[in-house]
């Protein structure tokens, strides 16, 4: 009895263990921001993003669809507060279509982790008529994104 005890409380260790030493996820929901009246004809689409980190690299895998034009490019930003824009801090890789997959990874400096904690690193999407992003999303902690579902 004593071992089966034991036991157990030896796998629930272990079972933590492996819980709490998996990286941090991120996820992002991609959606179009219009920047002016203008723009709304030429962007449309959704998208999904999963991050995760470990050590300084963050490694992004989404997909995304329905946009008007090709996707062109896919960066990460930093900003300096969540919702504004900021400056592109790393490129990543898209489906050269209306509807494909991101991916990529990039190394983060110790100052840009902690924008990434606190919510303030999104990806851009561009296409051929949205050169100013198509769709955008931050990348926040999935325990948060969870919360507000």
């Amino acid at each position: 009895m004593l071992r089966s005890v034991v036991f157990a409380t030896t796998l629930a260790l272990a079972a933590s263990a492996s819980v709490s030493a998996q990286p941090p996820q991120y996820r992002a929901r991609l959606s179009v921001v219009p920047l002016d009246i203008p723009m709304q004809s030429t962007v449309a689409g959704v998208g999904s993003a999963t991050a995760t980190l470990k050590g300084g690299t963050l490694t992004v895998i989404g997909t995304f669809s329905g946009l008007k034009t090709p996707a062109t490019v896919v960066r990460a930003h930093r900003s300096p507060k969540t919702g504004m824009r900021g400056a592109p801090i790393g490129n990543l890789t898209a489906t050269p279509g209306t509807s494909g997959t991101i991916s990529g990874s990039i190394e983060l400096t110790k100052e840009q982790v902690e924008d990434l904690s606190a919510g303030r690193i999104y990806i851009q999407l561009h296409s051929e008529k949205a050169p100013d992003g198509n769709l955008w999303g931050w990348l926040l902690a999935a325990e948060k994104n969870a919360e507000k579902k």
